[in-house]
């Protein structure tokens, strides 16, 4: 049955409007599903990776009821759903939409915004208002339906963490300003915080009139005098230029407690855990985990952040920190009375199989879905991955079952490949990639070589 399927087929509820790219935005979303091997896969949209335990539990509700049960984190904090049955229609859609998952049918692949998931938690600003109102400003604008699944904002607080993404429009926040940076340019806008949602939507809609005779889905797929020319077109309304690098290295979450000074004890070194942070092996979630995270997300903050290094911070409030709950985000001292609440939720969720400490051989293992689940894959490179867990490296790798490395992180990275000649393992800095080595057939002398790839 799913043979019959496209590649990425419309469900009967899209009301989306075409995109103005003849050949189609192949980027699944929940009204237009992706035939995989493994059934129909559905991406929904999490702006900002942020979800209230209701909506977390409608989502796990949707994975039961259409799919094969587990939630699959991607490298844009989103969740997808495998193991669609053909005929699900638009049943998972409607679900979503009554969570409020899918408030604009038109714009539900157009919802691609990332943001700094300790922003507010860890001494940074936070970026709820910016993320609420950039949503908002997307689901109101004709032409932002027609941006591609592919396109990206990145709201940072400051930390340079999703600056470090590669987005089209970047939000950094820096004191009462912001910072727009247009693709990857060391160049950006000053202007102020207030104004920044509405700046990063109007360069958004100047992309894509830029876009019209390339064709381009992204900033950096345009022709270099035509990107140039939009940053000009960007600054000609944008405040003034600022030179700003944009950071090589994208710094996720450490898993365990996240601290910020105690506000309640301005005139000490206090802090206070504001947060846990947990990382999710290969970032896929059977429905007992999910189940626990939502859990401990409704009984403190009542909201869980979903990251985009397939991890997940649940705020707290949790109080003091105890020798136990020292953060790994924080240099501050830990107190010594034992507050118990984060340690308590961070040891449940390690004896769930989730990463709460930077000591898990699972720590910076990433994989795209592989074989079985895509017919591309030439490999299982979960299980290849699984096999050859070890010591904690210094770098992150991912494995690819192909050269599509869907899902690769951003960076400095060790990069897996299966090739029909074997596994390609290789260093990447960036946009440099150091010789390749290529094993064949032996899991040993493999499990060895991307160790001493990733000392």
């Amino acid at each position: 049955m799913l043979a019959a399927m496209p590649d990425s087929a419309p469900s009967p509820l899209s009301a989306g409007g075409t995109s103005p790219r003849d050949g189609g935005d192949a980027c699944p979303g929940t009204l237009r599903l992706h035939r995989a091997d493994d059934g129909a896969l559905a991406r929904v949209r999490i702006p900002g990776g942020v979800l209230s335990a209701d909506r977390a539990d409608a989502l796990l509700a949707v994975a039961g009821r259409f799919g094969d049960g587990e939630l699959h984190l991607t490298s844009r904090g989103n969740v997808q759903l495998r193991g669609l049955d053909a005929e699900c229609g638009g049943g998972p859609a409607e679900l979503l939409g009554a969570a409020g998952l899918l408030p604009s049918a038109a714009h539900e692949r157009a919802r691609n915004i990332v943001a700094s998931p300790l922003a507010g938690l860890d001494g940074s600003p936070p970026v709820g208002g910016w993320l609420s109102e950039l949503d908002s400003l997307v689901c109101g604008s004709a032409a932002a339906a027609a941006l591609s699944g592919r396109f990206l904002f990145a709201l940072d607080s400051g930390r340079g963490d999703v600056d470090a993404l590669g987005a089209d429009m970047t939000l950094i926040a820096e004191g009462g300003d912001c910072l727009l940076r247009v693709g990857a340019a060391d160049e950006v806008f000053r202007l102020p915080s207030a104004d920044g949602p509405r700046a990063a939507l109007l360069a958004a809609e100047l992309f894509l009139r830029a876009a019209r005779d390339s064709g381009a889905w992204r900033v950096k797929d345009l022709p270099d005098d035509v990107r140039t020319a939009l940053v000009r077109a960007v600054g000609a309304t944008a405040g003034p230029v600022v030179h700003r690098p944009r950071p090589r290295t994208a710094k996720a979450p450490a898993p365990g407690p996240v601290t910020a000074p105690d506000s309640s004890t301005p005139a000490t070194t206090a802090t206070t855990v504001t947060a846990i942070s947990v990382g999710v092996p290969l970032g896929r979630l059977v429905p007992a985990q999910w189940r626990l995270l939502t859990e401990t997300a409704r009984r403190y903050g009542n909201e869980l952040r979903l990251t985009p290094w397939r991890g997940i911070v649940i705020p707290g409030p949790f109080g003091p920190p105890g020798p136990s709950t020292q953060s790994a985000q924080s240099t501050q001292p830990a107190q010594s009375g034992q507050s118990g609440r984060a340690a308590e939720a961070l040891d449940a969720l390690a004896a769930a199989g989730l990463i709460t400490g930077p000591d898990s051989p699972w720590t910076g293992v990433g994989a795209c879905i592989g074989h079985p689940g895509c017919a591309k894959s030439l490999s299982d490179v979960r299980a290849e991955a699984g096999a050859a867990v070890g010591p904690v490296g210094r770098l992150p790798v991912y494995w690819s079952g192909c050269e599509r490395r869907c899902g690769h992180p951003h960076g400095e990275w060790i990069d897996v490949v299966v090739t029909p000649e074997g596994h390609r393992i290789s260093h990447v800095r960036g946009e440099h990639r150091d010789p390749r080595t290529v094993v064949r057939n032996d899991p040993a002398a493999l499990a060895s070589a991307v160790s001493g790839a990733r000392a």
